[in-house]
């Protein structure tokens, strides 16, 4: 059974006079535990997926199933990570990330042991009582992952989170990411332009392409790479063919959009 389904999901934005098909007919299934990359140019819906995976959005038509229930009435837990950290200021570290639970109300001696724990585990345990503004952009994205952590989603929807942080800063989030997702085994979709960011971090990459977002290839990346750490899947010998493989298929379908 797969955990998250998308079955011929299609969506329309509205304007008063007019329209425009922002997906067609997208089909794919993520299993329990997958890491999933949504790789294609800026206007291709790679966001609007999430956005209709998380519930911000309704689309036009087709199904989005949890384990065979539609997502809506499923109880899926999602975690939702973004190019901004949208932390607080006011707010100390430990309390950005105790947002949830305590929206939620169930901060106990548990979670805050978690919280803990996590903070340590991406090397922020010295800087909880401090406030945002102290921090790099690296350190505040590590913040944003740890309050997505906290309250356990079972996906984690990740919008372009190290788009906007420097190349060096990028590939230590990248590892860091990589492994917190896989001792949790959590399941996660990432969007990204990056290809070598997708070939590092996922099991599958689904191509997308524009006018209407569609799916053009979906491409699997071997497991020898899959076995790795990001950082060092960009020196291993099969990265560069499936790098090629990728980026012919991505200017096959520009070429043919043009």
């Amino acid at each position: 059974m797969s955990f998250l389904t998308l079955e011929h999901v299609n969506h329309h934005y509205f304007t008063k006079d007019s329209y425009t098909k922002a997906l067609e007919d997208i089909s794919f299934s993520v299993k329990e535990g997958e890491f999933i990359a949504l790789l294609g140019p800026s206007g291709c819906g790679k966001s609007t997926i999430l956005s209709i995976v998380a519930g911000i959005m309704e689309h036009t038509s087709g199904k989005v199933l949890h384990n065979n229930k539609p997502i809506t009435e499923s109880g899926l837990a999602i975690g939702y990570m973004l190019q901004q950290d949208y932390l607080f200021p006011w707010k100390t570290i430990l309390d950005n990330v105790l947002l949830g639970p305590t929206i939620q109300d169930t901060v106990n001696a548990e979670i805050s042991e978690k919280t803990e724990q996590l903070l340590a585990e991406v090397g922020l345990d010295n800087v909880a009582n401090q406030y945002p503004s102290s921090l790099s952009g690296g350190m505040r994205q590590r913040v944003a992952l740890v309050r997505t952590l906290i309250t356990d989603p079972k996906i984690l929807l990740l919008d372009e989170p190290f788009s906007a942080l420097d190349f060096q800063t990028k590939l230590k989030l990248e590892d860091l990411v990589f492994k917190l997702l896989h001792a949790y085994k959590k399941t996660a979709i990432l969007v990204t332009h990056d290809i070598g960011e997708a070939i590092a971090m996922s099991d599958r990459i689904i191509i997308m392409g524009t006018s209407p977002g569609k799916i053009v290839k979906i491409v699997e990346v071997p497991i020898e790479l899959r076995n790795e750490m990001p950082f060092l899947v960009r020196r291993h010998p099969k990265y560069q063919p499936i790098f090629d493989k990728v980026w012919e298929e991505l200017n096959k379908n520009e070429s043919h959009s043009d």
